[in-house]
Formats: structure tokens, sequence, C-alpha cells
């Protein structure tokens, strides 16, 4: 199992689903890139820069042809989601590019975006690549509560902003699964939970929890995790709930023991759950990101 592998969606009650594993930071299923392979065939996200070949190895492998291609769905343009964005939209001609319309303007001018993530990820920069502009005629500006009509298949956008102001969450209703992005988590399934994501500048706890109700609210039968692919909905979200409560609380906690910022976020990358999930250097930088997040929420929010 590794990079390059597709997967068949097994959650949920649709068929022509798959997810490619995209081999995001050397480590399996870490990067779960959607192929809807209907009337319509569509991607939802892309992974990195260093993706698009994968992607497109793969829609070959499943018999669509670049051509073919209708539509690149992005939840958000957090460059481990869009990275790939530019080089998937030259290489697929009739694929146009959807975003919500707050997210707009990093395809057309990538610059801000490049420059912020290398910034937030610092010396993992390595797994990412600088996107080009995507031309404003291939770019579809999404609004709240849209939908996406795919021939057999439509997708309802719903806003998801805690994690990014840009994000969006794309309810299938063939398959009753919603395609999640960053809105409910990472689910790891060595650890067999979802875990907090919460980079800055954008986290928010409360946005974060009004977006775990509104997933909710819709009642999927499955979660399409962007991160390790599909699961059954279950208990998930109750428990990403409580989960960025609890990571908040915590964080604060530390925040107030030691008084310095730089102290806490070494002292969590340390203590960091998942050093023997993927490589001790990623999972070091992960954890010191989301508290870095946290620690901006928590300044703003005082």
């Amino acid at each position: 199992m590794g990079r390059g592998d597709i997967h068949e969606v097994t959650a949920g009650d649709g068929s022509d689903l798959y997810y490619v594993d995209v081999g995001l930071f050397d480590t399996p299923e870490y990067g779960s890139v959607y192929v809807l392979a209907g009337e319509e065939p569509a991607l939802v996200d892309t992974g990195t820069g260093h993706s698009h070949e994968v992607v497109l190895d793969a829609l070959a492998e499943l018999g669509i042809g670049r051509s073919a291609l209708s539509a690149i769905l992005l939840t958000h343009v957090h460059l481990d989601h869009a990275g790939g964005a530019s080089p998937l939209a030259a290489a697929c001609p009739n694929a146009d590019v959807y975003v919500h319309a707050s997210g707009a303007q990093f395809l057309r001018d990538p610059e801000r975006i490049w420059t912020g993530t290398k910034a937030v990820v610092g010396d993992r920069i390595e797994y990412y690549r600088e996107p080009e502009p995507i031309p404003d005629e291939r770019i579809v500006e999404l609004g709240d509560d849209d939908r996406v009509e795919l021939g057999d298949r439509t997708l309802d956008v719903h806003r998801a902003p805690g994690h990014a102001f840009h994000q969006v969450v794309y309810h299938d209703r063939a398959s009753d699964g919603v395609f999640t992005a960053d809105a409910a988590g990472v689910y790891v399934p060595a650890l067999d939970r979802p875990r907090p994501t919460s980079p800055p500048p954008g986290f928010d706890l409360a946005a974060c929890l009004d977006d775990v109700a509104m997933l909710a609210d819709l009642e999927p039968t499955a979660l399409y995790y962007g991160h390790f692919g599909d699961r059954p909905t279950g208990d998930n979200l109750a428990v990403y709930r409580e989960r960025l409560r609890s990571w908040v609380d915590t964080v604060a906690a530390k925040q107030q023991e030691l008084g310095d910022d730089e102290a806490v976020k070494q002292y969590f990358a340390e203590q960091t759950e998942t050093g023997d999930v993927w490589s001790g250097a990623h999972a070091r930088g992960e954890e010191r990101m989301n508290v870095a997040g946290v620690l901006r929420y928590l300044d703003e929010r005082d």
C-alpha cells in the first residue's frame, strides 16, 4: 500500500467513487484525492503540486481520459488540498476549478498562499511546490448553499470556515456522504479517532464547532476525510466536537502554566502521539503548527 494506490470508497451508499493515495508526507493514505467516476467525472481536492502525475495516472487507470474530466472541486486552498490544481487544470482542458468565492483570489494569484504556507510549515515546505496562477476563465466561484451538478450526481455546497475562511464541504446525495475537508478533523486509523487540525492563521474554535454541528445536521451516512479516506459517520462527529474543546483547553492551560508560547509549542511537539504514525520530524512540525493556531486563536479571543 502506498503512493498511487486507488481505493474504492465503501462507506456510504454510492458507487463509482474512489480515492487516490498521493503519498503526502511519505505516509500511506495521508493525502486522499477523491475521484467521482460518474457521467461527468470530477476530482475532490488535488494534493500538493507534487501529486498531479499520481492523480493523472489514477484517472487513466480508472478509464477517465484527461479531456473527460469535467471538474476539479476544491474544498479549500491550503496547498495540501489544492496545490495540484494548476497543473491538473493545465493537463485536463475541460475541467473547471471550483472554489469558494473567498478563496478564488489565491488561485488567480497564489503568491500570498505560497508565502503563508512557507511561514507556517517551515522546513516541511519540501513537500510542497509553488503553484502557478489558474486562468480566470477556468475558475468557478461557489457561494454558500450552491449546488454542483455532475450529470447523475449532485453535490450540495456548505460553507465551513472554522478551519479556514475559504473552506467548504460537499454533500454527495448519491452516496449520502460528505467530503469533509478538514471540518471533521483528521481521522487517523492508527489511533482510531479524529485528531484536531488547528493551523494558523484561520483556526477559530467557535466556528469549528459550528461546522461540526452543520455536518451533524446533514446526518450523512459517511464522512470522506481529506486525510486517510472514508469512514462511516458513527460517533466521529461527536468525538471530534469533544476533542476540539479539550484540545483548546489543554493548550490554554499549558500557556497559562509556562507563560511562553515557544515553550508551549515545544512541549506539545515533544509529547506528540503521532510519532509512530508518520515521521518524527513531521509529527513534531504538525504539532507545533496546530498549537500555534490555537495560541493565535486564544490571543485574538482574549
